[in-house]
């Protein structure tokens, strides 16, 4: 999506009622307007609809899933399914092409496909290409299951999803023709990078991978951010987490396309099945459905290319990522409201703590950004400062940030 320098004044100007309407929603940030929650990649706040539907349901029926014969039992069981129903319409699946587990989050996802998939009939020689420069819950996983299948004397090789060198943040998809072979029996990758705020624009990438590889997508930082559609991605597995996308945290899901996939079942003894998370996620499913992707997507992207429109006018930032697109007429793909940078000479973390003093939430670290295909961590790990919206985050809280960094730029 492209946002020029017009685009983005009018953005945030034509939804500016819309923006005020849906903030209201939220008891956490209506209760200290004069806190700038700015952190909504490591999780989102919660509407005031999914606060009622958890209230509900642990103060009226709740009772456990599958163990009894009752009517809140049956009741509990009949939630799950309205879940799983609600992820498939939500992403996409109306015609209910594929299944949907529930787990408890989305790396537990990302883990239950490496090892209650991929790992259940790996072959010696079998390829799979995974991405080494994303979050760590898309790469560790995969490196788990090559590891497991060695232990068993089966040889999984793992190649590094190649990234551009042009210094986009995107994948290099010549690369990736390149690295597919008939051995190729799966693909790794990410939607939206956690870091950069890149869409990694992976509806390329069914044409280049064919239709037999499997095709796992990494949605943790779009589901409830823009409009997600399994079939204009060519995912086979979609991943994601539910508290990302307001609902509780401890709930996620994994859908899969039946037809390339196979039926895909979680391994091992389920135990009791979140039935909370599996109400909020219904809830906030709904809110975000009556709110509209597309809308929130508008705002997040205004409000990002405002963002780096004023950092870049700031002496000492650095801001991660495609350089070409932080000016606000530029006609650069903008991040998709995740911008994260550094300070020439103040730590992250030390950045960090000045904007938490002065109201402003952000986070300040490594963010579990993966350093290649070697699990151990990279010593001296880069650390940054990483802003991420949704549609609660206001214009102001954003000229607010902007200020504080020009103050400290001028002491």
């Amino acid at each position: 999506m492209t946002v020029l320098a017009a685009d983005v004044t009018s953005t945030l100007a034509e939804l500016a009622d819309w923006h005020g309407e849906r903030r209201a929603h939220f008891p956490a940030l209506t209760a200290d307007p004069q806190l700038a929650y700015l952190d909504s990649s490591a999780t989102a706040q919660k509407p005031q609809a999914v606060i009622d539907a958890v209230t509900e349901h642990v103060s009226r029926d709740h009772a456990n899933a599958g163990r009894g014969n009752y009517p809140w039992s049956t009741a509990a069981t009949k939630l799950l399914e309205v879940a799983c129903d609600r992820v498939a319409t939500f992403i996409g699946d109306t015609q209910r092409r594929g299944s949907v587990a529930l787990t408890a989050g989305a790396s537990a996802g990302l883990r239950a496909v490496a090892l209650d998939w991929l790992l259940h009939d790996a072959r010696s020689g079998d390829e799979i290409i995974v991405p080494a420069a994303d979050h760590q819950a898309n790469l560790l996983p995969w490196l788990e299951a090559q590891a497991l299948s060695r232990a068993r004397g089966v040889d999984l090789i793992v190649h590094e999803m190649p990234m551009e060198k042009t210094g986009s943040g995107d994948y290099d998809i010549d690369a990736l023709r390149a690295l597919v072979s008939p051995r190729t029996r799966m693909v790794a990758a990410t939607h939206v990078h956690h870091v950069g705020g890149n869409d990694m624009n992976l509806h390329r990438i069914r044409a280049v991978i064919g239709d037999e590889v499997v095709f796992c997508v990494d949605a943790a930082q779009s589901v409830g951010h823009l409009p997600v559609d399994v079939d204009r991605l060519g995912a086979d597995f979609l991943v994601f987490a539910g508290h990302k996308a307001m609902a509780l945290p401890g709930i996620g899901a994994v859908w899969s396309r039946d037809e390339r996939t196979g039926p895909f079942t979680l391994g091992g003894w389920a135990g009791s099945p979140n039935t909370t998370g599996a109400a909020s996620l219904i809830a906030a499913l709904d809110w975000l459905s009556a709110t509209d992707c597309s809308l929130i997507h508008r705002w997040t992207v205004a409000l990002g290319a405002r963002l780096t429109e004023g950092l870049r006018h700031l002496d000492g930032i650095e801001v991660i990522g495609c350089q070409d697109s932080l000016a606000a007429d530029s006609p650069v793909q903008k991040r998709q409201g995740i911008v994260s940078f550094t300070h020439r000479d103040i730590p992250a973390r030390d950045l960090g703590f000045v904007l938490a003093d002065r109201g402003i939430l952000v986070r300040a670290d490594g963010h579990c950004q993966a350093r290649g295909l070697d699990p151990a961590p990279a010593s001296g790990t880069a650390e940054s400062v990483r802003v991420s919206t949704h549609v609660y985050s206001a214009v102001d809280e954003i000229d607010r940030l902007l200020d504080v960094l020009a103050e400290v730029q001028g002491r």
